[in-house]
Order: structure tokens, then sequence, then C-alpha cells
């Protein structure tokens, strides 16, 4: 039935022709690579030594095979320093683009020979119909990321057919893109959608990795995710996604696998070149092969020092942009693939390869700046076209809307677009994602109704998890009938979510966020595959009012040239400026902060003048009152023939502001614990003509121009 010839050495994996199929695996030190082909049942049909060899790669081509076809590969070889071969495992083809099936650990299913626990690579169609369908291409400045995980994100959603809930074709389901357009984002960032294995500690556990980092795969769509076929339904995701203007980034997990350490599994890379696919330990004699480096507190990390490894890593990536159209990646633990020698190196092969490849140089690219290993923590230090998750942020905003005083000037440096970590017309101005909460961490709902982790459930006392959250409970820990604390956790959100849409940056949502979702102050949920996790669609009253406040902030930002784009005359990122856009900061008597009032160690209220120079251009005035005390604004004048209106008060149950400020006298109240937005418009003719005004266009503000702050502007 199947005929096994010579074939060809490129390219990697399994390439299919009108006749049957070419196999193709880089096997160094190997003495011998068969092929096993299975039927529908897991039952081994044949097994067949690839013939072809040329240098490390081994090859041949197989008649009579067509897509569908299951198969893997058993690897032989001579008993050598930092290899591991052993024929009794079946290995996952590094370049397989599909899975049998989802790859379950079992102590005994992997004893011996380990056929029966491990999924069988798939061989791959790529005949898609993409409807003329291209990408979006949204541009820098418009981008609001929504970070989502395939199955929690429709799992209890109510309007979703059942047998699409929680699947690729979940995510794409008309509701689900209603959702999403009505909010505003621009573009969906999945988890890890590649084919991963939970760890045996969780298995023995009776829980799971539900995050998905732990990759076996790195070109295959997670089995689990699919309602049938996972490489259509997911392309078909795609489409859909891209048909309705919004944008695929892929949360990408490079920098190690689920084969963990030496005592670890061997699922696909050990069992074909250990030494190289991953990094060791320094011993006396060069590397310890006893000992993986473990960088990325997994087990092990993967070597893109070796040509092959970041040979295996480029191949995926352009796979995924090419073949399955997506956007572009969030790249997990980013700082492990930059490592050269062991030490983080910003000229890296990684970097370099992907600045000078026509397909990769294009895509957006967003680092996790950081991991665990020596000088990990590399904010502001990646290359000049890549995005970076800012945890200073995160921190900064957390802090300060939680009343920690002395944060004005670092509060204020980051609503501005962290300047002092990604340096003008050094680094875009939308370098810094913005966030306030990740997958890895409290939702927001959590982030103001617990002061402490609560991570029982995950079988490990409470010690796993951040236990420095800059959380707060505002009285009561937990869900509580008190309605003055709801009151305020309310207000906070609104706060928080108002100054991450005010922001200089690139916004990040976690998908729930803008509703209250909560994991019960969890804040590790990892190995929470159940309603900890899933996205909760059954909406109150007050989720229903934060979701209205969330769309209208999204809308304010999308409409606006200011917050999204700001154009400072010193700041040529994108040419010179055709905007004379202006940053001024106000203390709320009316003058221009000082230094001294800047480095107040209980300062907790500012405000920011942002906007055209000219009075005729869109200018705002936003009132930060983080403290627990009303204060009184004076505003600055707003010029001839315009006036300040309200449009944002985050101290109302809806963010809509009554009870109007007299506005008339120059002065706006900020509530304890609030953020005012003011808008400067033009006064109606009728007003006009009764106070006698003429109207003149572009008349200049009249604004002190005093100092501003160093690293705000």
């Amino acid at each position: 039935m199947f005929v096994m010839e010579n074939g060809v050495d490129y390219p990697l994996g399994a390439r299919l022709d009108e006749a049957g199929c070419h196999f193709c695996v880089w096997a160094p030190q190997s003495d011998k690579v068969e092929l096993c082909l299975f039927d529908e049942q897991e039952q081994e049909l044949v097994r067949l030594a690839l013939p072809g060899q040329r240098g490390q790669y081994r090859f041949g081509y197989v008649r009579g095979v067509r897509a569908g076809q299951r198969y893997g590969y058993r690897v032989h070889g001579t008993p050598q320093e930092g290899m591991l071969f052993d024929p009794d495992k079946l290995l996952i083809d590094p370049y397989a683009r599909a899975l049998s099936r989802a790859t379950r650990w079992d102590d005994d299913l992997y004893q011996g020979d380990s056929a029966a626990m491990v999924a069988q690579s798939v061989v791959v169609d790529d005949a898609f119909d993409w409807q003329g369908i291209g990408k979006p291409g949204i541009l820098p400045e418009r981008v609001v990321l929504y970070e989502t995980h395939v199955k929690g994100f429709t799992r209890q959603h109510p309007g979703v057919p059942e047998a699409l809930r929680g699947t690729y074709l979940g995510v794409s389901h008309p509701l689900m893109i209603e959702h999403l357009l009505s909010l505003g984002v621009t573009s969906v960032q999945l988890m890890p959608v590649a084919a991963f294995m939970s760890e045996p500690r969780l298995e023995q556990l009776g829980l799971t990795n539900y995050w998905g980092y732990n990759p076996i795969a790195f070109f295959a769509p997670e089995p689990r995710y699919g309602a049938g076929e996972a490489v259509t339904e997911f392309k078909t995701m795609v489409r859909e996604l891209h048909r309705a203007g919004l944008e695929v980034i892929l949360d990408v997990v490079y920098n190690h696998t689920a084969e963990s350490g030496a005592d670890g599994p061997m699922l696909s890379l050990k069992g074909f070149d250990n030494a190289g696919y991953y990094a060791f330990e320094t011993g006396a004699h060069g590397p310890d092969y006893h000992r993986h480096a473990n960088v990325t507190g997994c087990g092990n990390s993967v070597n893109l020092d070796h040509p092959n490894s970041l040979r295996l890593v480029l191949d995926a990536l352009r796979y995924w942009v090419t073949e399955m159209q997506v956007d572009g990646f969030r790249f997990d633990l980013a700082v492990t693939l930059a490592r050269e020698a062991g030490e983080f190196d910003p000229m890296s092969a990684f970097f370099k390869a992907l600045l000078a490849d026509p397909v990769l140089a294009r895509v957006r690219l967003i680092a996790e700046p950081w991991d665990i290993g020596p000088f990990g923590y590399r904010l502001g230090q990646f290359p000049s076209q890549w995005l970076e998750i800012n945890d200073r942020y995160r921190d900064t905003v957390r802090a300060f809307w939680r009343g920690d005083a002395g944060k004005m000037g670092d509060f204020a440096t980051r609503l501005a677009g962290s300047r002092d970590l990604f340096p003008k017309n050094w680094r875009s101005p939308h370098t810094s994602v913005n966030y306030l909460c990740y997958h890895d961490g409290f939702t927001l709902e959590d982030l103001v109704s617990y002061n402490q982790r609560h991570n029982q459930a995950n079988g490990e006392d409470n010690r796993d998890g951040h236990g420095n959250n800059l959380s707060y409970n505002h009285g009561v820990e937990g869900p509580t009938l008190d309605p003055r604390v709801n009151n305020l956790r309310q207000q906070q959100k609104r706060n928080l979510i108002a100054t991450l849409l005010l922001s200089q940056g690139t916004p990040h949502f976690l998908a729930g966020d803008e509703m209250g979702r909560s994991q019960l102050g969890n804040n590790n949920a990892y190995c929470q595959d159940n309603q900890i996790s899933w996205v909760n669609w059954q909406l109150r009253p007050e989720d229903e009012r934060l979701l209205a406040f969330t769309r209208q902030m999204m809308a304010l930002r999308a409409e606006s040239g200011v917050f999204a784009n700001l154009q400072l005359s010193d700041d040529e990122w994108n040419g010179k400026a055709t905007s004379c856009h202006s940053v001024n900061w106000y203390h709320p008597d009316g003058h221009q902060l000082t230094d001294q009032d800047w480095h107040a160690p209980m300062g907790q209220a500012f405000a920011m003048d942002i906007g055209m120079l000219t009075c005729g251009g869109e200018r705002w005035y936003v009132l930060f009152n983080a403290s627990d005390y009303d204060i009184q604004f004076r505003l600055p004048p707003p010029g001839e023939g315009l006036e300040w209106i309200q449009t944002i008060d985050t101290a109302t149950n809806d963010g809509l502001p009554f009870l109007p400020d007299d506005i008339k006298r120059q002065v706006a109240v900020g509530r304890a614990h609030s953020l005012k937005l003011l808008e400067r418009v033009a006064l109606p003719a009728v007003a006009l003509a009764k106070e006698g005004v003429v109207a003149t266009p572009d008349v200049a503000a009249v604004l002190p121009t005093g100092s501003q702050f160093p690293l705000a502007g």
C-alpha cells in the first residue's frame, strides 16, 4: 500500500503532492529514523526507515499517503553525551501541522512504548478558501489589544451553540464578533493555541494546564479547541475575524517545551537532538548535559543560539503568518529567545533574523521583556520595532489609584508613554503595552476586591502566584453586600479603565474586565479549567454599567487624535510633527507643577492639560484625585468663544457627569477617588451673541508656560 522512495531534503516536515508525501526531519547523530504510519484507530500500519540522508537531515517520499494520514517517528542512535535516543518513544514531528488528538500525560502509558500516550502527527492539506479576505492592517495608534482564552471566552456564553462553545469557531461566532466590535477593541490576542500538554504534576493532582504555556508542537493548533478539524477551523476563525476588521495576535511559547528537564518526558525535540535544541548549565568541561538550563522556570530552555533551533522557531512564525494568516505575536518570556551563551543580547541572532525576514519584519511583535534567569529583566531594551509589555505601567497606575502617596510623578510619566523607558525618537510612542491586568494576576474585579491572593484550589497551599499585587479590598475581603464598599470598587474600576484609555501607548485589556469578571481572588489560575477561569456572561446591573462605560471610553479614544497619538514637537518618530500637541501639568490651585510639587510626599491630586496649542483644536483637561477628599480644581481660561464641558466623571454610577460644577467660574470639583475629563469646545452661537463675544478661529490659548515634568512630556 505504501511505497518508500528516497525523496528530497527540503522542506522539513510533511509536504503533500499528487501522488504521496515528502517527509524530512533534522536528526543529527542518529543512526536510523523510522517513519511510523497509523490508522484512525491509532493502530500502527507500517514502519519505514527514511532512506535519504544529506548531512544531518533524513528524508523519504511515501507514495499513497493522503491528507489526514497519521504518523510519528522513532529515532535510533548510539548512546553519547547529550543525546537521548530511545526508539521506544514515538516522537511528534517538530514540524507537524496538526495532531490527531490532545496529548495527556499518563505514567503507565508512557512506560516502555509511548505510542498509546502521545498524539500522532497528521499530514495536512493546506488548501483553504479565504474568500478574498485580507488582513485588516490596523494603524499602530489605533491598536487596542484584547487578551482572551479560546476555551474560556465562549465556554459559558448562552448564545453560542453548545457544540461551538470553547472552540475556534466559538471565538468567531457572530455574537462574539459583535461584542468585540461594540467594545471597540481592534486586536484579539489569543493565549497559546499551539498544541500543549499538562505537566505530570498537575495530572497527578487532578488539575490541568488550562493556559497552555507548555508546548509540544510549535506549528499545530491545539486539537482541544476544534469542534472537528482544528486547522480548518482555526483558519475559519481568522478569516471571520479579519472580515470584521479584527486582527489576530498569537501568544507564542518558544522559550521552553513540555519535555522539562533531564528527568522529563521525551515527546519530540529531545528524541531528535537533545543537545542542540536545549540550553544547558555550564560544567567543568563545557555543557553539563545532565542539567538543563532553566531560565524559564519550566524545567528547560530552548536554545535559539543554535541555528537549527532558530530555524524551527522562524519557520513556525512564518507558517502562522503566511498559511494561517495571523497578524502578530506576543512572545512569552522573550528574553530567553535572545540569550546567547546564556546572556541576553539585544543584537542576538533571533532579533537580526526577524528584522531581516521580509515576512516577519512587518508583523506586530510584542515582548514579555523578562525571564527568571540572571539579569533577566530587560524592559525597554528590545529592538525599536518591538512593543513591550510594561509592568511599570501596571504597578504605578495600581499604586496611584490605591492611594499610595508620592506616586504623582511616576504616574504622569506612565500617562505620557513611559518615555523614561522608551526614549523619544528611538522608540515609537506606541511601544509601551499598557495594562491593568494580564492572564497571570488578578482580574480587574479582584484587584479592587482582595488584599491577598486566594489560590488554594491550585494545590500549592496558596504559595503560588504574585504575593504583592498592589490591590485593595476597600475594607472587606472578597464579595460583600455593603453598598458603600461596592460603590467605591465600581468607581475604582472606572478610574483604572479611564486611565488606561487616556494613556499614551498601546492599551491591553484582559477579557471580562470590561464586565466585572472575577476569579474569586485566584491570581494564578493557570490550572483552573472551570468557572474560576471562564468568562461569565451573566451580568449584574453594575456589570452592564461598567461595560457601557468601557465602550464609551473606547469610543472617546478612537475619536481622539491626542489620546491615541500624541505628537510632541520634540518627538520625531513619525517624521516632523504635523500637529502642535502639548502636555501641561497643573496643581489643583491652577499653577503649573514644580519639581517640589512632583515630589511632594503626600501628593495625590493633579491635572493634565493635553491637546492642540491653538485653542481651535482638540484639547482636554483631566482631573486626577486619588485622595480621600473632594478637591476643587481651578481651570485654565479656555480662550475666547470657548468653554470647558464635562465629558466623564468616574464618581457617578455610569461615569457620566451630573450636578455640574461651576464651570463658568473656572472651577471643577474632583470627587474623592475619581477622574474627571473636561473637553474644550466652542460656545454655541446663541450664547456668544448673548454675551456679545465675537468668535475667532485659532485664538491662542491663554495658558501659563512654566516648566514641565521632564519625564512626562
